[in-house]
């Protein structure tokens, strides 16, 4: 079915190229072709699986070999704009950038979630951080010069991107500071403010904490870090204790981009992420949804659980441009991979809203988990670009 000459077509504006952007663009583009106008907008002019950033730390990897240019989009009636988004006016759907505007039938906000170092004391002058590109680069080489001593990696707030990623930075630090000859004068520690590396899963915890324990790596669970003294190269914790360390990497305080938390979608949403629906991922506003990062649906933040609000999104807004009822509701389903080191990669399969309760089962690391996350990868770049590039899909 395609749009009339004599109707005007509508338009769907998405705020954000990652898994959840480019993921909903291609569901529009395949299920409503000629039907709608797809524009993409994001502010970064290449994609970078979130991976890529521990390829970059302890791989040699560049930002260059694993960034993909959003030049080669393969989405048809898609269109690409490198664009910094300015104001959202969720009243109208009036959406300004450094560019143009925009004044979309639909509206999906995908900007994830930015990174705010500086609300943890101390930790802008003396700490390090892997979740940016420019982070990764920065330990790789403070790394390089590291000779020995104590590690402290913390989690610095809930929510976070990418649950597993702080222990397999710490698994896979491990590997790299045993190959340099350097593990048995590093002392190495890990600290979170939640009771569990992956609260949801028991199984998932038990196999992250026990892999810890056999590479002498001290787990805290239940430990929040207050301030780093830069000067002395201590932590001070919520509870008074006073931590030294040689090197601290911490996972940052995760916030809505800026332009979200100033058009007032976080309004009554949860702890300051814009609030949706959890079984449309529709706002409060009509025509206006958001996905990944920056909502407060009830699941991690993780690219997969961007792509499965993506679908949903998708199917809405068919099912509302084709007058029928509502598809089905948002189930939060994904797996994620997570590196153990030693070439191996286990994985969590799971589904938080179609049944009464959350279930996350592990399954145990393997090679062959491991050349399906390199395949998972790889089917992402073969739907959303033409770039073929080799994807390892190891961090």
């Amino acid at each position: 079915m395609s749009i009339p000459e004599n109707v005007r077509t509508p338009t769907v504006l998405i705020l954000g190229a990652g898994f959840g952007g480019l993921e909903l663009a291609a569901c529009l583009s395949e299920s409503l072709p000629g039907e709608v106008r797809v524009v993409l907008v994001d502010r970064n002019d290449g994609f970078i699986f979130g991976f890529s950033k521990l390829e970059i730390l302890f791989h040699d990897r560049t930002p260059e070999s694993v960034r993909i240019s959003y030049r080669d989009l393969v989405l048809p009636g898609v269109e690409f704009r490198q664009e910094q988004v300015t104001s959202i006016d969720p009243q109208t759907r009036h959406v300004i950038t450094d560019s143009t505007h925009y004044d979309p039938d639909f509206l999906v906000v995908a900007l994830g979630a930015d990174y705010d170092p500086a609300a943890t004391p101390g930790f802008v002058a003396d700490g390090q951080e892997y979740y940016s590109i420019q982070g990764a680069c920065r330990l790789r080489d403070r790394l390089a010069d590291f000779n020995g001593g104590r590690i402290l990696i913390a989690i610095l707030s809930v929510p976070f991107k990418c649950p597993p990623a702080p222990y397999e930075g710490a698994m896979l630090l491990h590997e790299l500071l045993s190959r340099r000859g350097i593990r048995d004068r590093t002392h190495m520690h890990v600290l979170t403010p939640t009771d569990s590396p992956i609260p949801v899963s028991a199984d998932t915890s038990a196999a992250l904490v026990e892999a810890l324990a056999r590479r002498g790596i001290d787990y805290s669970p239940g430990r929040r870090v207050h301030s780093l003294d830069p000067e002395n190269h201590v932590v001070e914790t919520h509870s008074g204790d006073l931590l030294p360390y040689d090197l601290f990497i911490g996972i940052p305080t995760h916030r809505v981009p800026p332009v979200v938390e100033a058009s007032g979608l976080t309004v009554d949403g949860g702890d300051g992420w814009i609030h949706v629906d959890p079984r449309t991922l529709a706002t409060p506003y009509p025509g206006i949804y958001a996905i990944g990062d920056c909502a407060d649906a009830p699941v991690p933040r993780a690219g997969v659980f961007a792509e499965n609000a993506a679908r949903t999104v998708a199917a809405h807004i068919a099912a509302q441009l084709h007058r029928r009822p509502a598809p089905g509701k948002y189930l939060g389903q994904g797996s994620c991979y997570i590196e153990f080191g030693d070439g191996l990669v286990g994985k969590v399969d799971a589904d938080f809203l179609s049944g009464p309760k959350p279930v996350a089962p592990f399954i145990r690391p393997s090679v062959e988990l491991a050349t399906e996350k390199a395949e998972f990868a790889a089917t992402r770049i073969r739907r959303w670009f033409t770039d073929q590039r080799t994807v390892t899909g190891t961090s």
